[in-house]
């Protein structure tokens, strides 16, 4: 792919970050860093909304899919965490199937295992960071240690 200046990389998919946070924590950080790329459009889940861009979970809630719209919740804390990607993982393969991939990116204790398993089961690709690159390499590890990765 040419990545001259001129050239402009067009995102089509709708895209789902959970990042493991402190409550008080607002996410605007990662919105901001992301935001920097004119053509990424990026912001904070909100109950409800239509999907069709980047969107973050917001601090202390869970973020799930159904057919075409967001569901942002309380919900119960998994693996210690509220917001967790388990929760998005499983949503999103009982609603979408084979055209979710899942990705397990640097993190700690074992979140995305379970999620991505769900994913595989339903048809789509699960994906996985090299433990060696992960800043925490707990979550990728034991993703690696549970299931057989697409990628």
């Amino acid at each position: 792919m040419n990545l001259t200046p001129n050239y402009r990389w067009v995102f089509r998919a709708s895209t789902f970050i959970v990042q493991h946070m402190a409550p008080e924590n607002t996410g605007e950080e990662l919105l901001h860093r992301l935001g920097r790329r004119e053509n990424l459009r990026c912001s904070l889940a909100v109950d409800g909304e239509p999907f069709k861009r980047i969107y973050i979970a917001p601090a202390d809630s869970h973020l799930l899919l159904k057919k075409a719209n967001l569901l942002v919740t309380k919900g119960a804390r998994e693996n210690r965490y509220r917001p967790a990607v388990d929760p998005l993982f499983r949503s999103a393969a009982v609603a979408h199937g084979p055209r979710v991939t899942g990705v397990v990116l640097t993190g700690m204790l074992d979140d995305g295992t379970a999620g991505l398993i769900a994913i595989k089961k339903c048809g789509g690709v699960s994906v996985e960071q090299d433990p060696k690159d992960a800043a925490y390499p707990d979550m990728p590890i034991s993703v690696i240690n549970n299931m057989k990765v697409s990628h």
